[in-house]
C-alpha cells in the first residue's frame, strides 16, 4: 500500500494535476493516498474537479514512478516536503500559486526568521558584485539567510559572499536536486549543502528546461522578506522575480545604475516604476523591515490572547490560523489545516456560535478577540 509520501510525490506527477488541483483534491479526500482509492463518482463531486482530471488519475500509473524517486532522495539525502509538513516553508503556505510539494537537500532551515531575496544579471559587473559582496557582509549582525538562483552573475556571487561570511544561503534549482546548473557551481552547491542547503520543486532528473526558471523564480520572491534587484536588463529573470515579489507582497529594492549601462536598465525601470524602492545603502533594508527594532520595543497590546482552554486540538488549530491573518477563505484554511471540508464546516460554525469566529461575505472566516 503506497505511503502519503509516495502518494504526494505521485499526485504532483499526474497529467494536468497542479498544485492547485491538488491541494483541493487532497482537502476533500483527506490524504494523498486516499486520492488514488476515493471512488470516482466521489471525486466528481469536488469543486473544481472534473472527467478529465479523474481520468488521469484513474489511468496515471504514477505511484511506481513516485516510489524510484523516494530512492534516488534517499541516496542523495535528500527530501520531499509536502505543502503539510512543518518544515515546509511558512512563507510559501499562504500563496495561491505555491508548490505543493517541494525537494530538499541540505542542513539549514527553509524557516528561519530572516530571509533576503539578492538576484540580478547573469553579466554582472565588478560594480554589481562589490555591491553585492557589501549587502551580505553587511546582513551578518542582522542573522539573514541568502536566497538565490544558483546562476551565473550576481547569484552565485550572492551565494560565495554568504559562504565566506558564514550566512546560511539557499539556492532555488529549475533543476533535479542531482543536476546543477551551471555545472561549474559544482562546487559552491557543495558547500552551501552545510551551510544552508538546495531547493527545487522538480523531482531528481529533471533538466534545467527553460519554462523552469520564471516557476524558480516565484519560489526565490516566496520565501523571501524582501527581494533586492542589483543589476538587471530590461527584460530577464530578475525582473521576473521582482514582479513575483511584488504580487506576493514583499519588499523589493533595486541598485541605480548609470543610464548608459544596458544592466542598469532594468532596475531604474522598477525604481522609475514605482515596483522597486531604490537602494542605497543596507540601512535601506533593515530600516523597511523594521530589523532596527527589538523584539521588547514591539507593543504587547497586539499580543492576542491565549486560546480557550476547553478547545479541541482542531479547533484550536483553526483559530490559531484565523488568528495569524486578517481573514482566511474557507478553502485556504481546509489546505493549511488538513481538515476535510465537512468537518471544518461543523468546526467553524462551533466556533461561530461561541462567539470565536465570524463569517465575512465570500465564504472567508475571521476571528473574534476576547
Amino acid at each position: 500500500m503506497p505511503t502519503d509520501r509516495q502518494s504526494s510525490i505521485a499526485l504532483t506527477l499526474v497529467p494536468g494535476v497542479g498544485s492547485i488541483l491538488l491541494r483541493q483534491l487532497v482537502s476533500y479526500c483527506g490524504s494523498p493516498a486516499n486520492v488514488f482509492t476515493t471512488p470516482p463518482a466521489r471525486l466528481l463531486r469536488i469543486p473544481g474537479i472534473g472527467e478529465v482530471t479523474v481520468r488521469a488519475l484513474l489511468r496515471a500509473n504514477v505511484q511506481h514512478e513516485a516510489e524510484a524517486i523516494l530512492k534516488r532522495l534517499d541516496a542523495l539525502q535528500a527530501t520531499a516536503l509536502f505543502y503539510t509538513d512543518a518544515d515546509y516553508p511558512a512563507r510559501l503556505k499562504g500563496l495561491y500559486d505555491a508548490p505543493a510539494l517541494l525537494y530538499w537537500r541540505g542542513n539549514g532551515s527553509l524557516n528561519t526568521s530572516r530571509n533576503i531575496g539578492l538576484v540580478g544579471t547573469r553579466q554582472a559587473t565588478d560594480y554589481g558584485r562589490r555591491i553585492t559582496a557589501e549587502l551580505v557582509e553587511a546582513l551578518v549582525p542582522q542573522g539573514v539567510t541568502i536566497i538565490s538562483g544558483l546562476a551565473y552573475g550576481i547569484d552565485i556571487a550572492a551565494h560565495r559572499a554568504s559562504l565566506t561570511h558564514g550566512l546560511p544561503t539557499i539556492g532555488v534549482m529549475a533543476s533535479g536536486l542531482d543536476i546543477i546548473y551551471p555545472n561549474v557551481h559544482q562546487k559552491s552547491a557543495q558547500e552551501m549543502l552545510a551551510q544552508g542547503g538546495l531547493l527545487t520543486e522538480s523531482p531528481p532528473g529533471t533538466k534545467p528546461n527553460p519554462h523552469l526558471f520564471p516557476a524558480r523564480n516565484r519560489i526565490i520572491a516566496g520565501i523571501s522578506d524582501a527581494v533586492v534587484v542589483v543589476e538587471a536588463a530590461a527584460k530577464g529573470g530578475a525582473l521576473i522575480t521582482a514582479e513575483y515579489a511584488n504580487n506576493y507582497h514583499r519588499e523589493v529594492f533595486a541598485v541605480p545604475g548609470q543610464l548608459s549601462q544596458t544592466f542598469s536598465a532594468g532596475c531604474n525601470k522598477l525604481i522609475r516604476e514605482h515596483k522597486a524602492q531604490i537602494y542605497t545603502s543596507p540601512a535601506d533594508l533593515i530600516d523597511a523591515l523594521s530589523w532596527d527594532l527589538t523584539q521588547s520595543a514591539t507593543p504587547t497590546a497586539r499580543t492576542p490572547p491565549s486560546l480557550p482552554l476547553d478547545l479541541t486540538t482542531e479547533e484550536s488549530q483553526v483559530l490559531a490560523l484565523l488568528r495569524q491573518h486578517t481573514e482566511l477563505h474557507v478553502d485556504e484554511l481546509s489546505w493549511q489545516t488538513q481538515i476535510p471540508m465537512n468537518r471544518l464546516a461543523a468546526l467553524l460554525l462551533n466556533l461561530e456560535f461561541r462567539g470565536f469566529v465570524r463569517t465575512r461575505p465570500g465564504k472567508t472566516y475571521a476571528a473574534v478577540y476576547a
